[in-house]
Formats: C-alpha cells, structure tokens, sequence
C-alpha cells in the first residue's frame, strides 16, 4: 500500500488549500503567496527526507526564511495597511542572508533560521500587543477571534524554531534517528499550522480590542466624533454591511482611525466592533418583532455567522434571538 510521508501531505494539503483560495472571489496576494512558500517548503522536506534528493539540501534553508515575512506582510496587509513597496523590500533580506550564510557559512544556519522565525514570530506578537489588537482593515463583524488567529500563526512560527534545538540536542545526545522525525513532525505541523489558521475567513475579522484605561476621560473632541458617528450610521446605515471596517468609518469621518477607535473607547467604554454590533443587534430586534425568523434577522442586521450573532445579542439583551422573540410574542 503507498503510504506517503506527512510532509508531502501537509504540502497536498497546502496545495488543495491554494486552489481554494485562487477560485474564490477574495484572493490576498501575500495570503496566496504564503500557502506557496509553506507547500514548497513541506515538498522540498518530504524530497529530500525521504526520497533522498541530495541536491536540495543547499535550497532548503532558503525556502524556509520566505515563511516568516511572507506571514509578516500578510498580517500587515490584512490588518494594518495596504503593501509599500519601498517599505517592505526590506523583508527580502532574511532570505538574502540564509543564502549568502548557505554560500559562506553553512555553520550559522542552525542559528540563524529559527533566529528568523522566532524574530517574525515575536513581531506579530508585539504588534497585535501595541495596537491593543485593534486592526483597523479587518472586518468588525468577526470579534475577537482573528486576533486569537494572528496570535496562534506567530506562537507557530515560534514553536517552529523548538524543531532545531530539538535537532541539536538529538546530535550532542548521539541520537542520529531523531533528526528526520523532528524536521516531519514539527516543520510539518509548524507549515500546516500557518497554512490552515491563514486561510480563516476570521483572519481578515477585527479582533476585538483591550479595554482602555477609564482613567481619561473623554474630551468634547471625542463626544462629538462619537455623535458624528452615530448620525452616520443612522443616515447611511452602514452597520449593515458585513465587510464594515474601522478604516472605512475613520475615511467617511475624515479622522484618522486610531483617533476614532479612541473615541470610541474613551465615549461608551466598549471597542469598535461591539459598538458596530450593538447598532446591529438593535436593527435585529426590530426584524424580529417585525416578523422575521432569526436567520432573516442575522443576515440582514450585518452578521455573517449564527455563532457571533447569538454571542453578541445575548451580550446586549440578556437573552438568545428565540427567547426574545418569543418573549415579544407572548406579550403582544
């Protein structure tokens, strides 16, 4: 019976979730790129590990240091901001230094490739960390999870470099059966990791943002943002739309959207994206006493999934969609 080896798998895994991805209608280029780089890099492991081609053991390195920056500008480019080219040429430098390092001093890269994967991993990390893990291009339907996503995709990049202190240790312990078991497993769950928690619909979700320091109070500035706010979203009614970001609310109010969410937070207390939910689940009641059924409510309140639509209207009434709904019945 053939029985392939796990890294070919997770690279026909990868490769099943590119073909997804590509014939969908949203394609992200560094999203689509990234599945590239960890199927390359699990089908170059599984070719050389266990069909024994010798002559790409000198490639490998460098496949490998493509992940964490193409991880990196994937984050960015769905959270933050558009791709710069100027800016982010510089993120081809670490596949760079592993091949002048594969060319000129092949003893380094026991150090320097997971040095690379921990450096992404811990970058994501602080960044989710600095933002209050308010990202501003993500959509505010999704809550807290793509940030609890970004979050798992750097702790694999992490978890990732533990394979070659694994490899070191299995060498000084003269264990030499160890090192190809290591690279399988761990690379393999490492690249598959990346790979599944990256094509998430949650991914490009808004995670939902730390509470502020009540400390400040809020300013007349911010007030009046906040009311400008709301008188928008009544006379456009833009909470309807799923795909509603805080960088679309921050371009129609002509603020930046850190003052916004700053606004916001300082104002009623609560994130942008329970603020948005809270307009949303209001229009939900009114669909529910006019007589929709709890579906046609969520669809048509803005919500994509039944799973964030009930979290988020028991949060605000107390109660699930149905009991509400037939709480209202009983007292009519």
């Amino acid at each position: 019976m053939l029985a392939l080896p796990i890294p070919m798998i997770v690279a026909l895994v990868l490769g099943g979730l590119l073909i997804r991805i590509a014939t969908s209608s949203e394609r992200p280029p560094f999203l689509m790129t990234l599945l590239v780089a960890c199927a390359v890099q699990s089908l170059i492991v599984s070719l050389r590990q266990h069909y024994g081609v010798a002559a790409l053991l000198p490639f490998q390195p460098i496949t490998a240091t493509f992940v964490p920056p193409l991880t990196w500008l994937a984050f960015q480019t769905a959270s933050f901001r558009p791709f710069s080219l100027p800016r982010d040429l510089v993120h081809l430098l670490p596949p760079g230094f592993a091949a002048f390092c594969v060319i000129f001093a092949p003893d380094t890269l026991d150090m320097v490739v997971p040095a690379i994967f921990v450096l992404y991993g811990f970058a994501i990390l602080a960044r989710l960390h600095r933002s209050c893990e308010d990202l501003p291009l993500a959509r505010l339907e999704s809550g807290r999870l793509p940030a609890r996503i970004w979050r798992g995709i750097a702790l694999a990049l992490i978890l990732s470099a533990l394979s070659d202190a694994l490899i070191a240790l299995a060498f000084i312990t003269g264990e030499a059966w160890l090192p190809p078991i290591i690279v399988s497993v761990f690379s393999s769950a490492a690249l598959l990791a990346i790979g599944l928690l990256a094509v998430s619909p949650s991914a490009i979700g808004e995670a939902e943002p730390q509470r502020p320091e009540q400390a400040q109070n809020p300013s007349e500035q911010d007030a009046h943002l906040v009311q400008r706010l709301d008188a928008l979203l009544q006379a456009d009614r833009l909470y309807l739309d799923p795909s509603l970001t805080l960088s679309r609310l921050a371009r129609r109010l002509h603020v930046p959207a850190k003052q916004l969410s700053s606004a916001i937070n300082l104002v009623s207390g609560e994130n942008v994206s329970r603020y948005i939910n809270r307009h949303r689940i209001h229009h939900a009641c009114r669909a529910l006493e006019g007589g929709a059924n709890v579906t046609e409510a969520m669809l048509s309140s803005g919500f994509h999934t039944k799973s964030n639509f009930n979290r988020e209207f028991r949060r605000i009434t107390g109660t699930t969609p149905s009991e509400w709904q037939s709480d209202k019945d009983r007292q009519r």
